[in-house]
């Protein structure tokens, strides 16, 4: 039998704070042989990145320790690898991709800048020769016109050409590992589709093993030849992913198979009252150039929108990142400003002024993408849901607040007690589950969901979906819900708008979108959602 490439043998990882010790990695043992893409899948705080960091000792030492293991690399154990040694290795044998681009790439240098670097750092390039390197790996990862993106910076690309940018770096110096670690979680279907096809292209041309860490076992399916499955620090089935797709064998393994979200939105009932009725809207962002800084054009950013929502039902709006999706929600809730007509219950709101908002504030609720961005760490849960109570139940007494704030803690089932801790105790899911409390708490009849799930774990995805359908079969709720996860939204929305470029591509009941679309880019966006290997390139990139 051919030598692993890499070797990972009873690797333990404990975390030492204090005079607490967390074992977050126990004796986990795997191979990759050369040419292998092997997936390592597991729900947030399973060890996955924990393990892969410890590759290349990357974890923060001596807070991190190993208990036990060995990882051999071409019969090198890196464990025990001096610094020089284990410098050798790193950025050349074996790379890394990281999970959010826009942390790991440097702010202040340009994109230039940061792939020459590696190429100084291993081969002593410099000048032309590593201009020429870098605009020959640009063109490689299908980053468009590369002379003109060299002296961009990070925050000047999209999401998909940063992740492309950081699989530059990592091939900079052709490694013959390549870790990847959730390096599509957060992009839009289509982009995703694009990077795993890249990177598939890449791998084919260069001979590349990968290690892929995820927790989308769509991805795998496609995309990887074995799976570990990890929960809590063990790994508890390995095989081929034909195996362990066909026939799992761990209770855990089958939980993750199970737990893509599932159900039907609730049927469309025409009698139901209008909660939300749109017609023209448009926010334009003005373009000012010269010295007098005159307007010279707008950015169109939501361009001619009519929708109609009614109570107990769920308007899904999809689309890639900057078609346009959060920015009608924002208008529609009037937190930014529009043209056209808006009515909410019957009141045309469009030209109210923040003050003449406030009473309805309290009916119009928003819960966002990253709780935990959203939620103030210097607040404890209770004060956090009870914010909203004091503003706008201000005759409550404390005693009536504490009781509404442990209702909607119920409501959303987390256990009252948990008021009293703050949001860094919590795991993603019951932080995000604290965010739609928030909401709740005011009894609104419209709540607008910016990509609520789009940062959880597929699991955790699921039981949210159901928590929002149960809560709007409960308080006959009406949601916009913001995703471009076409599964979730599928599982959610009676109706769904498929936004491109600030204008509507094609809009109507959410069967008749996923059944049978009518649009090249809808097609593309339900291709790249429930089979990556059929995206219609051409129509993602016209």
């Amino acid at each position: 039998m051919t030598e692993p490439l890499l070797s990972v043998r009873n690797l333990s990882v404990a975390f030492h704070q204090g005079g607490d010790t967390t074992l977050a990695v126990d004796r986990v043992s795997f191979d990759i042989a050369k040419g292998e893409v092997l997936a390592l899948v597991g729900e947030s705080g399973s060890g996955k990145s924990v393990t892969a960091n410890s590759i290349l000792r990357l974890l923060p030492y001596p807070a991190a320790s190993h208990p036990s293991g060995e990882i051999f690399f071409k019969d090198k154990d890196l464990l025990k690898a001096s610094d020089n040694a284990l410098r050798a290795v790193r950025g050349n044998d074996v790379t890394m991709i990281f999970q959010e681009p826009m942390t790991s790439l440097n702010p202040l240098h340009s994109i230039e800048k940061q792939i020459g670097e590696i190429l100084a750092l291993h081969q002593g390039l410099v000048g032309a020769a590593a201009r020429a390197r870098i605009l020959e790996l640009m063109n490689q990862v299908g980053i468009r016109e590369p002379e003109k993106r060299l002296k961009a910076y990070p925050h000047e690309l999209s999401g998909g050409q940063r992740q492309r940018v950081m699989i530059a770096m990592a091939l900079a110096n052709r490694p013959e590992l390549l870790i990847a670690d959730e390096p599509t979680t957060a992009l839009d279907v289509t982009v995703q589709a694009q990077i795993l096809e890249l990177l598939r292209d890449l791998k084919g041309v260069h001979g590349m093993s990968m290690l892929f860490i995820t927790h989308d076992l769509g991805i795998v399916r496609k995309f990887a030849d074995r799976v570990c499955v990890m929960t809590k620090g063990r790994i508890v089935e390995t095989g081929t992913v034909g195996e362990v797709f066909a026939n799992p064998q761990h209770e855990y393994t089958r939980h993750l198979l199970a737990s893509e979200p599932r159900g039907e939105p609730p049927l469309a009932d025409a009698s139901k009252p209008l909660v939300m009725e749109g017609s023209d809207i448009r926010v334009w962002f003005p373009i000012k150039a010269g010295l007098m800084r005159k307007v010279v054009d707008h950015v169109k950013a939501v361009d001619g929108i009519d929708l109609r929502l009614r109570a107990g039902q769920t308007l899904g709006v999809v689309g890639e990142s900057g078609s346009g999706k959060t920015t009608l929600g924002l208008a529609l809730a009037r937190l930014i400003s529009s043209q056209g007509r808006i009515s909410f219950v019957g009141k045309d709101i469009a030209g109210y002024s923040f003050r003449e908002m406030r009473p309805l504030r309290n009916q119009l609720q928003v819960v966002f993408q990253d709780p935990y961005g959203s939620l103030s760490p210097r607040m404890s849960v209770g004060e956090i849901i009870a914010e909203g109570l004091k503003v706008h139940e201000p005759g409550l007494s404390p005693e009536e607040r504490d009781d509404r704030v442990r209702w909607a803690l119920e409501e959303v089932g987390l256990d009252p007690l948990t008021r009293w801790r703050f949001p860094h105790e919590f795991s993603g899911g019951q932080r995000q589950r604290i965010a739609i409390a928030r909401a709740m708490v005011l009894k609104p009849r419209f709540v607008m969901l910016d990509e609520p799930t789009s940062a959880l774990d597929m699991s955790v995805q699921a039981q949210v979906v159901d928590l929002l359908r149960d809560l709007q079969k409960k308080h006959d709720l009406a949601y916009l819900f913001i995703s471009h996860d076409l599964k979730v939204v599928k599982a959610l929305a009676n109706d769904v708008i498929v936004m491109r470029f600030g204008k509507v591509v094609e809009q109507g009941p959410s069967a008749d979108i996923f059944h049978a679309p009518k649009d090249d880019y809808t097609r593309a966006l339900i291709a790249a959602a429930f089979n990556i290997e059929a995206v219609h390139t051409a129509a993602i990139n016209q």
